[in-house]
């Protein structure tokens, strides 16, 4: 059975071991409602629907909330 003749380097060794850690693109999906880009199977971060139904009730945003209007 073969042998490796020299050592590898640490820098040799790693780079071929990272090719199993590439990043992988994220799959998107349009928001049924809004039509936001958003990720599957989670609720849609910018009005709250997940399924056809509103499961978060979307916050005011903080410069509005106890403001009196003049």
């Amino acid at each position: 059975m073969p042998n490796p003749k020299r050592k590898h380097s640490p820098s040799r060794r790693d780079s071929r071991r990272s090719q199993n850690w590439k990043l992988e693109v994220k799959s998107l999906s349009a928001c049924g409602q809004c039509g936001a880009l958003r990720l599957p199977h989670i609720v849609c971060p910018s009005c709250g629907f997940y399924n056809g139904k509103l499961e978060v009730a979307r916050k005011a945003p903080k410069g509005e909330e106890g403001q009196e209007q003049k």
